[in-house]
């Protein structure tokens, strides 16, 4: 039993990170709370299945991120996978194009992405701006952009087909450009 404890406790160990992790998908403190509880439960419950191939946390982080997909479909949150289909109105004529494909109104300069990447603030003013998405728009967007994960374990993960990825995807680009030009970037959105 003292074994037990000591996994335990080894796993408590990595409760903030996992606790930052949740909130930032579910933007719900208890929700997250309860994600990430079932994940720590789930870790101790599955101890003699982790092979060391991965850093703990590395696995810790996959657990929760299934936790987090099985949270957001049950709770349905967003449009149901089916709703928007290639050829509907989408926000892709929303003005920024003219007939040629040209910008409309240029994204301001960004200076340099990568010193931007550093800054703490930086990130507080993305997170805002993922804020305004739907639960299910940040959750895939984070997926794709921030985990680098293939459009086909988003799909499969998500239950959805390419298509509704791509207009998902594109709609978040969309509004966390606006937002980011807006509130970080100081140009026009």
């Amino acid at each position: 039993m003292a074994d037990e404890n000591e996994y335990a406790h080894f796993l408590e160990t990595h409760r903030k990170y996992l606790q930052r992790y949740a909130l930032f998908h579910l933007r719900d403190s208890s929700l997250a709370e309860d994600a990430v509880q079932d994940t720590l439960m789930a870790a101790l419950a599955r101890r003699g299945q982790f092979q060391g191939r991965s850093k703990p946390r590395t696995w810790l982080t996959v657990i929760l991120r299934n936790k987090i997909i099985d949270l957001t479909r049950s709770r349905g949150r967003g449009l149901p996978a089916n709703t928007v289909a290639l050829g509907e109105n989408t926000d892709s004529e929303d003005g920024s194009f003219n007939a040629n494909g040209e910008w409309i109104d240029p994204p301001a300069d960004w200076g340099s992405p990568d010193t931007a990447l550093e800054s703490s603030q930086f990130w507080r003013v993305y997170q805002e701006c993922c804020r305004h998405l739907t639960e299910r728009d940040a959750l895939v967007f984070s997926m794709r952009e921030v985990e680098g994960l293939s459009s086909e374990e988003i799909c499969r993960a998500m239950d959805m087909s390419t298509a509704n990825l791509h207009v998902i995807l594109f709609r978040a680009r969309q509004r966390l450009r606006s937002c980011m030009s807006i509130n970080w970037f100081g140009g026009k959105a």
